[in-house]
Order: C-alpha cells, then structure tokens, then sequence
C-alpha cells in the first residue's frame, strides 16, 4: 500500500516515528541519571522526553503515518514509551532518591507500576473532547513537583495514595494540547509553566527554597498550575462543557 505514495511522504512517516521512539532513548538516560545519583539530569532528560511527547502527535497527524505506515502501529509506540518515562522511570526516582518514608519505597513504587497499569489498559481513558478520565500516570510530573515544592516524604506518600485512587475515579485532567476549549489561553499557559518548571527545577534544594530564590517564578508556576486544575475541576463538574475535537 505504501507503493502507492510517493516515497518522500512514506520516509517522513518514518521519520516521525523515529522521533517518538527516541522518547524511549531519553528515558534510559534518565534511568541512567538516577541510578548515578543525579537527580537534575534525570529530570532533564525526562523533560526532553515529555518534550518529544507532546509534539509527536501532531507531527504524526501532518505526517499521515496511520495512511503512509498502516504496518506499524504508531499509538502501540506511543505507549510504550509513555510507560517507561511517565511511569518506571518516576517509579525508580521515588524509589532511589528516598522521596517517601524509609520502608515503603519499594511498596510505593511498585504500586504505582500497578496502578498505571489500569490507565494505560483502559479504553476510556480519554473523553471524546480529549481530557484524560481518571488520574492520566503523570508520576514524571508528580515527582517534578515534590522537588520543586520540596515537600515532605509523607506528604509525598499521601499524595501518591490519592494519586493511585484518583486513577480509577472518573475525575477529568486537560490535555493542554488537544482539548479545543479556551485552546487559546491553555497554549501560552502550558509554555509559562514548561518555562517556569525549567528554571525551578535548576534550583537546588539543598541550598535554597525554590519561592525564596526566585519568587516571581515560582508564583507564575503556581498560576499555571492552578490554571489547569481549575478547568480540569470545571470538566470534571460541568459534563455539558464537552467540545469535540475535530482538528
């Protein structure tokens, strides 16, 4: 069937292939990080990994792969790789790097392998105006935010425990690239925040508190953040606030 295209259209196909699979390289790196003990470059080649993630869908949609490759599954890539950066990777950083109370490292970790099992499995995951329903394995994330608001390792723990119940409960979470609704705001914030995370995450927290050494970033961060929960809340109390999206 590929015959049938023109061979420059078939290998930019591929090409964008190639490049969701290199989100699988960064994950390694970042697994390599964490077992050398380096915290920032873990979540530096995390970061490039979510990068990678977030453009490849639209990458793939202008490439056509699904006509141009019909042999190879594009979506069963994609969640490999999901599960090996949104997942393991946070998984052994909760692990290694001493982020929840001594003696449930191994239990918590492990747990959220489980857990995340049941998103990646669930065929309703994503609602037909593309929020995620239930808790969408964003551990890379979660484990970002315990660093930057260097929290304790028990809040840490019930975080993660309301995180993996929250992962069966129909609650929505936006995709701040795919939902259409207020598009228009949720790209620039979704710029603010990956530019506001970048700079906090480079704060170390052994030396000093991320909203003491540069406030006003931390507090935009903070508004972006709460900017995605807030509509996430609103979806999730406003079922009628449902807009397809047919881009």
């Amino acid at each position: 069937m590929s015959s049938e295209h023109p061979k420059r259209d078939v290998a930019a196909a591929w090409a964008v292939h190639a490049f969701t699979a290199s989100g699988i390289v960064l994950g390694f790196l970042a697994l390599i990080a964490i077992l050398e003990g380096d915290k920032l470059a873990a979540f530096m080649w995390l970061g490039l990994a979510l990068f990678v993630d977030g453009i490849d869908g639209t990458l793939a949609r202008a490439a056509r792969v699904k006509e141009l490759t019909p042999q190879f599954d594009g979506t069963t890539l994609d969640n490999v790789i999901d599960y090996f950066t949104y997942v393991a990777v946070p998984a052994m950083m909760v692990y290694w790097f001493g982020i929840v109370p001594p003696g449930t490292e191994i239990y918590v970790s492990a747990g959220i392998m489980a857990v995340s099992l049941y998103t990646f499995a669930n065929t309703g995951v994503k609602t037909e105006d593309y929020y995620f329903s239930g808790f969408p394995a964003l551990w890379n994330l979660l484990v970002l935010y315990f660093h930057i608001m260097q929290s304790s390792q028990w809040t840490n723990l019930v975080v993660i425990v309301v995180c993996a119940v929250l992962t069966f409960v129909p609650i929505k979470f936006v995709h701040p690239l795919r939902v259409r609704k207020l598009r228009h705001i949720t790209l620039p914030m979704t710029v603010l925040w990956a530019a506001t995370s970048l700079r906090l995450m480079l704060i170390s927290p052994e030396v000093e508190k991320a909203q003491e050494a540069s406030p006003i970033v931390f507090w935009l961060w903070i508004v972006a953040s709460v900017y995605f929960f807030g509509i996430s809340l609103l979806r999730t109390i406003s079922p009628q606030a449902n807009e397809v999206d047919d881009a």
